[in-house]
């Protein structure tokens, strides 16, 4: 004890020499530093003045960071407290940014491939057109690679056609409609012009396969041509390739998958978080899983971090926290608890404080003021891909994050996946998402903006993972080797969840050995 005071006199001393004030709680940190004299030079070569400065564990944590030069720290400083007064936040928040451009430019087995960042604008009809057709041409593509669509034709060349014959055509499915003889008619559309396709019922897998065929979504057909009419012989769909490579890290390194914590709902599991807390700071579990802990180096988080103010009616008699602020302060905590050597990659999801309509920015800084000053966090759109990973002898892995919104509509109108277990087969709905090329092929299954240059819910690039959250239910499958992994929650069910049927299995913790691939959970609840 008398030793620890001497080493604590003796580094307030030091400080107070060079013009340096030190909080209490920096005083511990660098204590408890091995090598104290490194970390003065450190802090001596980023901070020269002859001002006195205070030091806490807010620049402490950003002095390592190599890329960080000529930072004006007194006025950092004056920014913090603006902030703290609620005076000013924008230039702190600034600094922030700064500071996790730089951190991103210094680590960059962490890239981020795809993140939506266009500003917001007035939209019009023509928008939507442009929006649509974008869709239609990337889908178009993909589907042109396939052999079977041979002797590919636009729908007007079909329709102009007088002789009967082999044909194959590209078109978004505009309508769809059983027959009183349990047939399936698709109106078809392409910038050409619409034509109708008939499937027989006597053609048994084909049929099957159809009536997983949503609106909105651009299939292949081959088939023989009648007067406005296709009778189809197959149906193909944009998919990924079967040939996908299987990669696997070279190094020894974990991930792991979290989604749907719902800070500040009466049913969030404080307890059952602080186990998750413990084990990544490897203080619980067997040798094995402590090792384990040692090696994570990502954490996806996969939206809905907190439970959110209005989401629905009646609301705040469900919460504990009824601020938004404090709701994100409280998850900031938490969060802040995991080691910062990990990577924290987030994205938000439909209870978080933002728009709803897909693709979803970033978390907005005023809300989460508290997530973004982490210093080990990089923010992410929902959805978007992310690149982990990579070094000069590895290309690492491209990792597609979702939410998952869409998935209530395609479990409630998708015959296949409402018939095999709806809301507990998160791996019929990925796969399904996948084949499409797209995470919300139809317009009514979420809220969306609609981009004139692209549309960004399309999976224009195969990703090695694909993760997601919203359903409350574990899940890890693989499908033409992309490894599909649903996040668990961090809430008990609600009375929502026990009205509509939904049986969530909280604390469940998805961990992916990035060097075999293999993906085990860890349960953190009963």
């Amino acid at each position: 004890m008398k030793e620890l005071v001497s080493k604590q006199k003796e580094v307030v001393s030091f400080f107070l020499k060079n013009n340096l004030f030190i909080s209490p709680d920096f005083i511990d940190k660098i204590t408890s530093e091995t090598n104290s004299e490194r970390l003065y030079n450190l802090i001596l070569s980023k901070i020269i003045s002859n001002d006195f400065l205070m030091l806490n564990n807010d620049i402490h944590q950003r002095l390592s960071n190599k890329n960080i030069k000529d930072i004006n720290w007194f006025e950092f400083e004056r920014s913090k407290v603006l902030y703290e007064k609620g005076r000013n936040k924008i230039l702190y928040l600034k600094f922030i940014d700064y500071f996790n451009i730089t951190k991103n430019n210094e680590e960059p087995d962490v890239k981020i491939l795809s993140s939506y960042n266009e500003e917001s604008k007035k939209r019009d009809v023509k928008d939507f057109v442009s929006f649509f057709n974008s869709r239609y041409k990337s889908i178009e593509n993909m589907l042109k690679n396939r052999q079977e669509l041979q002797n590919l034709m636009s729908i007007n060349r079909i329709l102009n056609k007088k002789e009967r014959d082999t044909i194959s055509l590209i078109g978004l499915v505009n309508d769809k409609r059983i027959t009183k003889n349990d047939n399936i008619i698709l109106k078809l559309e392409d910038p050409t012009g619409s034509i109708s396709i008939l499937i027989s019922k006597n053609k048994t897998d084909l049929i099957k396969a159809a009536k997983d065929i949503v609106l909105d979504e651009v299939i292949g057909i081959t088939g023989v041509n009648g007067k406005n009419i296709v009778f189809a012989n197959n149906v193909l769909w944009p998919d990924i390739p079967m040939q996908k490579e299987l990669k696997k890290s070279p190094y020894d390194d974990y991930a792991v998958c979290l989604s749907d914590l719902h800070v500040g709902s009466l049913d969030f599991l404080p307890e059952e978080f602080n186990k998750f807390i413990k084990w990544i700071n490897c203080k619980t579990g067997n040798e094995k899983q402590r090792e384990i802990a040692r090696k994570v180096k990502y954490i996806f988080i996969a939206g809905d971090l907190v439970d959110g103010i209005g989401i629905y009616p009646g609301q705040d008699s469900d919460l504990l926290i009824k601020d938004i602020y404090e709701q994100y302060n409280e998850c900031a905590r938490l969060l802040k608890q995991i080691p910062p050597r990990i990577k924290l990659i987030i994205c938000p999801g439909n209870h978080d404080a933002m728009r709803i309509a897909e693709p979803q920015p970033v978390l907005y800084k005023d809300f989460a003021a508290a997530i973004w000053e982490l210093p080990n966090v990089i923010m992410i759109s929902n959805p978007a891909m992310v690149n982990i990973g990579s070094a000069k002898d590895f290309p690492g892995f491209d990792v597609l994050v979702y939410h998952g919104f869409s998935f209530d509509y395609f479990i409630a109108n998708v015959e296949s996946i409402r018939n095999q277990g709806g809301y507990d087969r998160a791996d019929l709905m990925m796969k399904f998402l996948l084949q499409k090329r797209h995470l919300a092929p139809t317009h009514k299954s979420t809220l969306y903006i609609p981009d004139a240059k692209r549309d960004p819910l399309v999976i224009s690039n195969v990703p090695d993972f694909f993760l997601t959250g919203h359903i409350h239910k574990s899940s890890v499958s693989t499908y033409r080797n992309v490894t599909m992994i649903c996040g668990s929650c961090w809430q008990s069910k609600t009375a929502f969840q026990e009205k509509v049927g939904h049986h969530p299995e909280p604390c469940r913790v998805p961990i992916i050995s990035l060097q075999t691939r293999e993906v085990k959970i860890l349960k953190f609840g009963d």
